[in-house]
């Protein structure tokens, strides 16, 4: 039977990173406020190191490496931000990385993964499985592979935002954070369920993939196809098992929200509140504004999970 990590795990894990990750801001907007009649705090992971929370886990997971296992190296699959994220903490930490990303990955998601010291393995997410692609790797080369979300350490590291966001804002009645593989939204959950009790921990998914909102409906954990979403930080195509259990234990509910919704909290965010922040980044806020009349009367943490966006077709969404 697996161990789940506690929030005693994200405490440590706070620890690792102080010196490393910023601890980011947590803005308010009073327009927000005024129309949703709610308190309303965001923390900002768009303006985290390699623009979102990512680099919390990946620097937590791989500074608990032995010396043989920097010396081998790490390797990861991800279609962007973990990509990132365990390339910089690589780079910081000297040790070697190779990540398998989606040919489709965006183009500055990439160039910033190289751009960190990363080798990057290109390979077709519709027809490959990047699992078997990481796993292979690894056992070839030696190399340590760090998943994106299921693992002890990184979901522990993500869990240190909502932990930075509690600690200022005091206990919240709600918290949106998105969802993909679940590492933030189960680290989130240890951290909500020590600090808030009474909140409601929801997460966010799209129309397009909503396996977790299908997993806690029917009490397991469901794959589909690799989703089309502009989301293209939440594509993927199943919870871990370590996340699912912690999700299925803590989390209220999981909702979904369109491309739509999420092109319309980019343009609110970066026309009112100055913010880039990239579509997975803007699911917890759609799904707050879609539930609004639930938020009423109450204090309500939302987190910006990313912002990672290329500039030219950020400019297209926005004008479309």
């Amino acid at each position: 039977m697996t161990i789940l990590p506690t929030y005693d795990d994200v405490a440590a894990a706070a620890i690792r990173i102080q010196r490393h990750a910023h601890r980011t801001p947590v803005l308010t907007s009073r327009t927000l406020d005024t129309a949703l009649g709610a308190r309303v705090f965001f923390k900002c992971e768009n303006l985290q190191r390699m623009g979102a929370f990512k680099f919390r886990g990946a620097f937590n997971a791989l500074s608990r490496f032995s010396a043989q296992q920097r010396k081998a190296g790490v390797v990861t699959f991800s279609s962007g931000n973990h990509a990132q994220a365990i390339a910089l903490a690589a780079w910081l930490l000297e040790i070697p990385a190779t990540v398998v990303m989606p040919h489709d990955a965006p183009a500055a998601k990439v160039a910033a993964t190289r751009g960190y010291g990363g080798r990057v393995v290109s390979y077709d997410r519709y027809t490959e499985d990047r699992d078997q692609i990481g796993g292979n790797l690894a056992e070839r080369q030696g190399m340590t592979l760090i998943p994106p979300y299921d693992h002890a350490d990184v979901l522990a590291g993500q869990g240190t935002a909502a932990k930075e966001l509690l600690e200022e804002t005091g206990p919240l009645d709600m918290l949106f954070a998105p969802l993909s593989g679940g590492g933030l939204l189960s680290g989130t959950a240890l951290a909500t369920h020590a600090l808030s009790p009474g909140c409601l921990l929801y997460g966010v998914e799209p129309e397009a993939g909503n396996d977790g909102q299908q997993s806690l409906r029917a009490g397991r954990i469901v794959h589909i196809d690799a989703p089309r979403t502009i989301a293209d930080g939440a594509r993927t195509q199943r919870l871990g098992n370590i996340t699912f259990a912690i999700i299925q234990r803590s989390v209220a509910d999981i909702l979904t929200v369109s491309d739509d919704e999420l092109l319309e909290c980019m343009g609110f965010l970066a026309t009112r509140m100055k913010l880039v922040v990239e579509p997975t980044g803007c699911l917890g806020l759609a799904a707050a504004l879609k539930h609004a009349h639930q938020l009423q009367g109450k204090r309500v943490g939302i987190i910006l999970s990313g912002g990672n966006v290329d500039t030219r077709r950020f400019t297209q969404w926005l004008d479309s």
